[in-house]
């Protein structure tokens, strides 16, 4: 009951928030329509009994309102969904800006990696657009307690014993928290392979991956695959379906025994002269309301409970998300870098698993330099570059910039000193300009200073290519939306990286992979030369990733990974005459491309 009251309070607060306007109006349509229902019974029983006394006036003015209260009844339901489906629209928004804000508002990205806080990520997408059947849900019990109120006040008056009657819907409330909590648990377990097969169905229905599909013929067995995992989690959601009807069933019969039995009591008070037919007319009416009422109590009670768990699904993400940052952020980025970044007994676990992926690394990358990270698939280089850049914390050790222990900086500020291109780089389906320029969103329109990072980049080619240049729309989201090669996305990427003019560390972790040796080759001149400049006014780092040797020789420092370990560390000429591990993965590739 805590999680109900918690996420009815907050449904209610969120609508507030919203507009107040529709809010009041909502409340006061819905609560006055429910009311009007057991008014209308009272209604009819007041002119069943004037009409047979005789009583025209009594009967007309019973009349009247009868239809007045039938027109509340019926009506007043239909113009608050004008109110609240506005109001819930603008809330869903609200809900799905909250799980935005809550994805990317931590430091870190351990809540994107874990698969338990994935499958609630999941849930919380699909349960987002619930929140107009959750505040209708709120809404209709509202007025549903003021008419299961009138009710047992209307049938008090009849005969006592009535009022057993709403208390017959414990059962069938019971049983609805009992069958809801079984379909939670259903759709909790049945996450994971709702979010494979989502995946799939993505990649089977992207045009970017369309040729790949094609080449080794995957479509039948991605289908298959996708086929498979519904199949599973459908199973899953089905047997907790019939579990949860057989469950409501047994309460609904509990409640049809004593809707009988109220009937027959006031019929045979009737019969016997204790009551007249306005009464009976009242009774099956009142009853048939309840069993109404129960029924929209169970179905409310799911709706409620539903949103009340993924409020509670929110807070738990919560709590893990704010739980990733530093613990004592008191400290500023230097200026500038003037001794380096140091990795003092450097551990590290993903969270989840119990196998290190990184074990007592010790390095210093000196101020101004650029650093290459050599190593096989799986060695740690990834790794490394996630904890230099604050994606994770060491699980053992210090990371230090001039001394000052990055767990101590807020990461936001950390973040602002530095700039970054991935492998796995996204591509903006924004204008061209914008897509470089929100490297550095304070500088994102400055024209100038785009095209300079393009320049930097060596992405000149592409601009030449896009017929309104910086303002070309890219993407075929839009229907004159320009599509471009994978380099040239790449290019792009790699000109936002280089958009932010005084970075502390830049970091290029495969940046290339798309272009073609003597292309990388080229660009990584640049990069020397760019971490040059930017060395001299910031003391920046410049640190990349590459599998291609004849690039990273031209780096200040190697640093070879294996094993999550660092095993060498030097210039090329050192490491190429030091006859081991570096030195037989630099004569492998050298063999590979005479």
């Amino acid at each position: 009951m805590r999680d109900l009251r918690i996420g009815a309070l907050k449904m209610i607060t969120t609508a507030w928030r919203m507009d107040r306007r529709k809010t009041v109006v909502s409340v006061i349509l819905m609560v006055s329509g429910a009311v009007a229902a057991p008014a209308l019974a009272a209604a009819l029983a007041w002119m069943t009994g004037a009409v047979i006394a005789g009583d025209t006036a009594a009967a007309a003015w019973a009349g009247v309102s009868v239809a007045a209260l039938a027109v509340a009844a019926l009506t007043f339901g239909h113009f608050a969904h004008l109110a609240y489906f506005e109001l819930s629209e603008l809330a869903e928004l609200d809900f799905a800006e909250q799980l935005i804000t809550l994805s990317n508002g931590s430091a870190g990205i351990e809540h994107h990696e874990r698969p338990e806080h994935a499958d609630t990520l999941t849930v919380l997408q699909r349960e987002a657009r619930q929140f107009r059947v959750g505040l209708e849900a709120l809404l209709t019990s509202a007025g549903l307690l003021l008419a299961v109120a009138l009710t047992a006040v209307l049938l008090a008056k009849v005969n006592p014993w009535l009022l057993l009657l709403p208390l017959a819907a414990f059962p069938p409330l019971l049983t609805g928290r009992i069958a809801e909590r079984i379909s939670d648990r259903a759709r909790t377990g049945t996450a994971e392979p709702t979010r494979v097969a989502l995946n799939l169905f993505h990649l089977t229905t992207s045009a970017r991956l369309a040729g790949e599909l094609r080449v080794f013929r995957l479509a039948g067995e991605l289908r298959g695959r996708h086929r498979t995992l519904w199949a599973t989690a459908t199973r899953g959601l089905v047997r907790a379906q019939l579990a949860a009807t057989w469950v409501r069933a047994a309460g609904q019969i509990v409640f049809a025994l004593a809707y009988v039995g109220a009937v027959l009591l006031v019929v045979r008070d009737a019969i016997t002269g204790r009551r007249g037919v306005g009464d009976v007319v009242l009774v099956i009416a009142l009853a048939a309301q309840v069993n109404q009422q129960v029924t929209t109590a169970v179905t409310l009670l799911q709706d409620l409970q539903r949103m009340a768990a993924a409020y509670r699904r929110l807070a738990g993400l919560t709590e893990v998300v704010t739980a990733t940052g530093p613990s004592r952020p008191d400290q500023s980025p230097p200026d500038r870098l003037r001794d380096g970044i140091t990795l003092r007994d450097v551990s590290f676990t993903y969270p989840g698993t119990g196998t290190p992926v990184l074990g007592e690394v010790n390095l210093k990358l000196p101020a101004g330099s650029t650093v290459a990270i050599v190593g096989e698939n799986g060695a740690g280089k990834t790794t490394l570059v996630k904890l230099l850049c604050g994606f994770y914390q060491p699980t053992r050790g210090q990371v230090l910039a001039d001394g000052v222990d990055l767990s101590r900086v807020p990461m936001p500020a950390w973040r602002e000193r530095v700039a970054a291109g991935f492998q796995d780089f996204i591509r903006y389906e924004f204008p061209a300009g914008e897509t470089v320029g929100v490297g550095d969103l304070p500088r994102a329109g400055d024209e100038a200073a785009i095209l300079a990072a393009l320049s930097r980049a060596q992405a000149d080619d592409v601009l030449e290519q896009l017929d309104d240049g910086l303002r070309t729309q890219l993407g075929k989201t839009y229907a004159d939306g320009a599509e471009l090669s994978g380099g040239q996305w790449q290019k792009l990427a790699l000109g936002r990286a280089l958009m932010r003019s005084a970075p502390l560390l830049l970091v290029l972790d495969e940046p290339t992979s798309a272009l073609d040796p003597q292309a990388e080759h080229a660009l990584f001149e640049q990069y020397a030369e760019q971490a040059r400049r930017v060395s001299a006014a910031t003391g920046a780092i410049t640190l990349f990733v590459s599998h291609r040797f004849s690039t990273v020789r031209m780096a200040d420092l190697i640093i070879v990974v294996r094993d999550g370990r660092v095993v060498e560390s030097g210039s090329h000429a050192d490491l190429a005459a030091s006859g081991g591990l570096y030195s037989e993965l630099f004569a492998l590739q050298a063999r590979a491309y005479s």
